[in-house]
């Protein structure tokens, strides 16, 4: 297969999981080399204490086929840094893909890049697309052209799974998910607010709705 270039954005106080559940996924593309790109090449913070290190700057990254933006609770600051913002526009002119992981559409929103779009994010935020100009659309992934969006957490492995078997092909992306094991059986079915009972949903509610003011905050900036 040619060469193909995926690359992934950094900023601080991203979830970790968000980048490194496809990370993990794509770096096994036949053919892809990946690229995590940041303001800086100093070490990224997540947000769970983990340090992430960018493989290049936004200003020396090559062009990329693919695009990802992963999200978190970073992301009302990455909303406020144009060079993320410049970046993440830059990029998306002449990929192939345009894509996120959980609250990073935003970002792509905030780069003009989900307007009229059916779009998803984390099931806490959905509320919040229309502000850059999506339709949220349920599902784990959304498919709107070349722009794709996955769920919260957990779905960017189900959506790099998707990006490999779409470029690879489906035996592929299988041969992938068998030799992470993928094989999801948690022990609880509390996963989605629609499974979860009313006492576990008020565990999590104080968290997202502060955390849902602070992004409406940011949007309203931008807009």
């Amino acid at each position: 297969m040619r060469e193909f270039n995926l690359g992934f954005v950094l900023f601080p106080n991203l979830t970790q999981l968000d980048f490194t559940g496809p990370l993990q996924v794509l770096s096994r593309l036949p053919g892809g080399k990946i690229h995590i790109a940041a303001r800086t090449a100093e070490p990224v913070p997540s947000d769970c204490h983990l340090g992430l290190m960018p493989t290049c700057t936004f200003q020396d990254c090559p062009q990329l086929d693919l695009v990802c933006v992963p999200g978190g609770f970073g992301v009302a600051g990455a909303l406020k840094d144009t060079d993320t913002i410049d970046f993440v526009r830059r990029q998306a002119a002449k990929a192939e893909y345009v894509t996120s992981v959980c609250t990073g559409a935003f970002i792509l929103g905030a780069a003009g890049l989900l307007e009229g779009r059916n779009a998803t994010t984390h099931w806490a935020y959905t509320e919040l697309l229309p502000l850059v100009g999506a339709r949220y659309t349920p599902g784990r992934i959304v498919k709107d052209g070349n722009v794709i969006t996955a769920g919260g957490v957990t779905s960017g492995i189900d959506f790099g799974l998707q990006i490999v078997a779409d470029i690879a092909g489906a035996e592929v992306a299988q041969s992938i998910q068998l030799g992470i094991e993928y094989d999801p059986a948690p022990p609880f079915n509390s996963g989605h607010p629609d499974r979860a009972s009313q006492s576990v949903k008020a565990l999590v509610a104080p968290r997202y709705e502060a955390s849902r003011a602070i992004y409406r905050e940011a949007l309203d900036a931008k807009a």
